[in-house]
């Protein structure tokens, strides 16, 4: 079997393993009963994963690089990374809801480089001088395992969000992973409440309902949906917090590898200015709750938008097809 039915085959298998095991997944979160699931889904994540380090390992040797130096090897290595963190965030959350957000994203990917990619695009071809280097893999390789990890920590705070419903929850000591809950309302909800309350009686005059004390009024989640935000709050920290440190090292690198290349360590590149703005989006995030000590939904609301900002700068810059980094990706 040559390399282009091998990827044929390969690529394949990974997004239909993908697909069922994101459907197993979602029957998984919404038939808690159904245990056997969680098993199953754990499975079709390592099957694909493996599909993807095959097919990767196969075009490394094939073409005698390492396989980061077009758009379908980019994209199969940012889902392959997505996969890989999936297995941490679940074993330490040891919660199905991981592979309900991490599946589709893993498989959507897979499946734009499989059947929307032109054949062109995911062939091997020989590497242009600017990546004949070591840093290719020391810079590129960090970079997109950064992505990966940013990527699973936003989805489980978009997550959390869902499962909150968007209510204020403090998460006492959630960033260092112990802690309780509470759920906290403005007074102005108390007063409308009152208001709502109030009717008239069979006299004509106002009656108010009697609320003595804050929980009267206070809406609260169950205690299992508690116990999973807290979990998903404390697993999106930690996964952020592994992400992080891996996008400094891969702007370092790029900065050393850009003065090799082009005699400057920093010129103001669009793919440069958006991997800034990524950094401090998620500088932002962990300087809140180690420093500012915030819990909950404002740590997670940035996150999400980190989200966002990740797939600009890794794929949003190259649709402009402009700057040092468009060679070997749209135009």
């Amino acid at each position: 079997m040559n390399l282009v039915s091998l990827q044929n085959w390969l690529d394949n298998a990974a997004f239909a393993v993908l697909f069922v095991t994101m459907l197993i997944y979602w029957v998984g979160a919404a038939f808690p009963q159904l245990r056997y699931l969680p098993a199953l889904g754990t499975a079709g994540m390592a099957i694909a994963n493996l599909c993807m380090a095959t097919l990767l390992g196969a075009r490394w040797i094939e073409a005698g690089y390492f396989p980061l130096s077009n758009l379908y090897e980019s994209l199969f290595f940012l889902a392959w990374g997505i996969t890989t963190i999936h297995f941490l965030a679940e074993n330490n959350s040891r919660s199905r809801l991981v592979g309900v957000a991490t599946a589709p994203v893993a498989m959507a990917i897979v499946a734009f480089a499989t059947l929307t990619l032109p054949s062109q695009m995911q062939n091997s071809e020989p590497l242009v001088p600017a990546l004949k280097s070591n840093w290719l893999m020391m810079h590129v390789s960090v970079m997109m395992l950064s992505y990966s990890a940013l990527m699973v920590g936003s989805l489980l705070a978009i997550a959390f969000l869902i499962v909150t419903r968007g209510a204020n929850i403090e998460l006492r000591g959630s960033s260092v992973g112990t802690g309780g809950y509470r759920l906290h309302r403005s007074t102005d909800l108390a007063t409308s409440k009152v208001a709502n309350f109030s009717q008239y009686n069979s006299n004509g005059n106002t009656a108010v309902l009697n609320l003595p004390t804050t929980e009267a009024i206070t809406e609260t989640l169950s205690p299992q949906r508690l116990n999973l935000a807290e979990t998903l709050d404390n697993i999106s920290y930690r996964i952020i917090g592994l992400g992080f440190p891996l996008l400094t090292i891969g702007i370092i690198a790029g900065g050393v590898w850009a003065n090799e290349a082009w005699g400057s360590y920093w010129s103001w590149d669009p793919k440069e200015t958006w991997a800034l703005i990524t950094w401090l989006v998620f500088a932002a995030y962990l300087h809140s709750r180690i420093t500012r000590g915030w819990q909950g939904r404002s740590p997670a609301i940035l996150a999400s938008a980190g989200f966002v900002v990740v797939w600009v700068c890794y794929l949003g810059v190259n649709l402009l097809g402009k700057g040092l980094h468009s060679y070997g990706w749209f135009f």
